[in-house]
C-alpha cells in the first residue's frame, strides 16, 4: 500500500510540474508578449497592495498618534463625535457644557473607574528671552492626567496636586516649546510667560513628533486651578476617566454615562446631551473613512483583472491552437480529457500567479519609497500578499477554464490531421 501511495504521489507531482515548467518556459520564451498579458494582472495586484499598504500603515499611524487616548482612557466631551452637519447644529444646541461640578461628580461617584481627571485647553502667546510663539496649546491638568496621558516627562517633573492647591504659577512644556523657546540652553527653572503671566518652567515632555505634518510637541501644561484663575469657570472642561483595565472599559463608560444623565435628568428616551469618546470610536470614525477609499479602490481593481483574465483567456486559446497536434498525440498516447483539462489550467494559473507575484513584488517596492521618502506611513501586510496570490491564481483559474475545456474536447483524430 505505502508504494502504491508514493508511486501516486509522484505521478501527481510530475503531472503539476511538467505544465508548470511549460508556462515558464512559454513566458520565457516570449517575455514581451508575457508582460502585456500579465499587465492587467500586475496592475491590479500592484493597485491592491498598494490600497491595503496605505489603510494599514494610516490604520496604524492613527491608531498610536490620533486616537491613542492613554491606557484603558475615556473622555467625557460636550459632543460625542459627529460626522453630519445637521446633528452638529442640533447638538449645539441641545448640549450642555461639562463643568466643575460635573467632574466633581464624576470624581467623587464613580465606582467603577481606577482615576478621574479633568483637563480644559485653548491657545495663547508664549514668550520667553525674547523668542515668542503664537497659537501654542495651553492646557490645564489635574495631577493625575499625567498617569492617563500619552505625554511623558523627558526632565523634571508634571503638574503636582501641591500645586493646583497653591494655583502655582509653575509648568510644563513640550520639546518643541523648549527647543524653540530655549535653544541649547536648560529649561528647567526658567521663567517664561503665558498671556502675559509668568510661570516656571518645572518640566519638559519626550518629545512626539508630528502627526499629519502638525507638531504634537507645541504645549504647555500648568495647573488647572491656575488656568481657570487665568481664564474663568465659563469654559467646558474634558473628564479624563481611567478604567481599571481593558475588560472594565464597557462597564465604567455606561456607569459613567447613567451618572451624566442623571445629574442632567434626563428622560429614559432622551438623548444624551453629552459626548463619551474612547479610542475605539475615533477608530470606528476613521475606519469608515478609510472604507470608502477600499470600496472606491475595489472598482478599479475589479476592472484591471478582468482586462488582465481575458488577456490571459486569450492567449490560452492562440496556445491551444498552436499545439493542437501536441494534444492530438498526448490523447492517441492515452492522455484522457481530464489530463488535458488539469494541464491548461495550470499553466493559465502559473501565468497569473507570476503577474500576481510580480504585482506585489512593484507595490512593495512602491511602498518602501513611499515610506522613506515622504511622511506617508505605508506598511504590506502578509495577509495581504497571501489574498493578491489568492486572487491572482482564481483569475487565472477563472480565465482558463474555457481553453481548457477547449482543449480537452478536441477529438484525437482531427487534432493529428491539423496543420498550422
Amino acid at each position: 500500500m505505502d508504494s502504491s501511495i508514493s508511486k501516486r504521489t509522484l505521478r501527481h507531482g510530475s503531472f503539476f510540474r511538467e505544465p508548470t515548467l511549460i508556462a515558464l518556459q512559454t513566458m520565457r520564451a516570449h517575455k514581451l508578449r508575457s508582460f502585456l498579458m500579465l499587465l492587467g494582472i500586475i496592475l491590479s495586484v500592484s493597485t491592491l497592495i498598494l490600497v491595503v499598504a496605505l489603510i494599514s500603515g494610516m490604520n496604524g499611524y492613527f491608531a498610536s498618534r490620533v486616537a491613542n487616548l492613554g491606557s484603558n482612557v475615556f473622555l467625557i466631551h460636550k459632543f460625542p463625535i459627529i460626522s453630519d452637519s445637521k446633528e452638529l447644529l442640533k447638538a449645539t444646541r441641545r448640549n450642555r457644557d461639562i463643568t466643575w461640578e460635573d467632574y466633581v461628580a464624576l470624581h467623587d461617584n464613580l465606582k467603577l473607574a481606577q482615576a478621574v481627571g479633568v483637563e480644559v485647553r485653548r491657545t495663547a502667546k508664549v514668550r520667553a528671552e525674547r523668542q515668542n510663539l503664537e497659537d501654542v496649546d495651553i492646557r490645564g491638568v489635574t495631577a493625575n492626567i499625567g498617569d492617563m496621558d500619552v505625554e511623558e516627562v523627558a526632565t523634571g517633573r508634571y503638574i503636582t496636586d501641591s500645586d493646583n492647591q497653591h494655583r502655582a504659577m509653575v509648568c510644563m512644556i513640550g520639546a518643541d516649546v523648549a527647543d524653540k523657546l530655549f535653544a541649547n540652553t536648560d529649561p528647567i527653572g526658567k521663567t517664561i510667560a503665558v498671556d502675559g503671566e509668568e510661570f516656571q518652567v518645572v518640566g519638559i515632555a519626550k518629545k512626539i513628533g508630528n502627526t499629519f505634518g502638525q507638531s504634537q510637541d507645541t504645549f504647555v501644561y500648568i495647573p488647572i486651578e491656575t488656568w481657570l484663575k487665568m481664564y474663568g469657570r465659563n469654559n467646558t472642561l474634558s473628564v479624563n476617566v481611567q478604567a481599571r483595565g481593558p475588560e472594565w472599559m464597557a462597564r465604567t463608560k455606561e456607569e459613567a454615562r447613567v451618572l451624566m444623565r442623571a445629574r442632567r435628568h434626563l428622560a429614559p428616551n432622551d438623548e444624551d446631551n453629552f459626548g463619551i469618546l474612547a479610542s475605539d470610536s475615533l477608530m470606528g470614525l476613521w475606519q469608515n473613512l478609510t472604507g470608502t477609499l477600499a470600496s472606491g479602490m475595489v472598482g478599479l481593481v475589479s476592472i484591471f483583472l478582468v482586462i488582465g483574465g481575458v488577456v490571459i483567456m486569450n492567449v490560452m486559446l492562440a496556445s491551444v491552437t498552436e499545439r493542437t497536434r501536441e494534444i492530438g498525440i498526448r490523447k492517441s498516447l492515452g492522455a484522457k480529457k481530464r489530463d488535458i483539462l488539469m494541464q491548461f489550467l495550470v499553466e493559465s494559473t502559473v501565468m497569473a500567479m507570476v503577474g500576481g507575484a510580480m504585482g506585489v513584488l512593484i507595490a512593495w517596492i512602491l511602498s518602501v519609497i513611499v515610506r522613506s521618502t515622504t511622511p506617508v506611513p505605508m506598511a504590506v501586510p502578509i495577509s495581504a500578499v497571501i489574498l493578491a496570490i489568492a486572487i491572482s491564481s482564481a483569475v487565472g483559474i477563472f480565465f482558463g477554464v474555457y481553453p481548457a475545456r477547449k482543449a480537452a474536447r478536441l477529438d484525437p483524430i482531427e487534432a493529428l490531421r491539423y496543420e498550422n
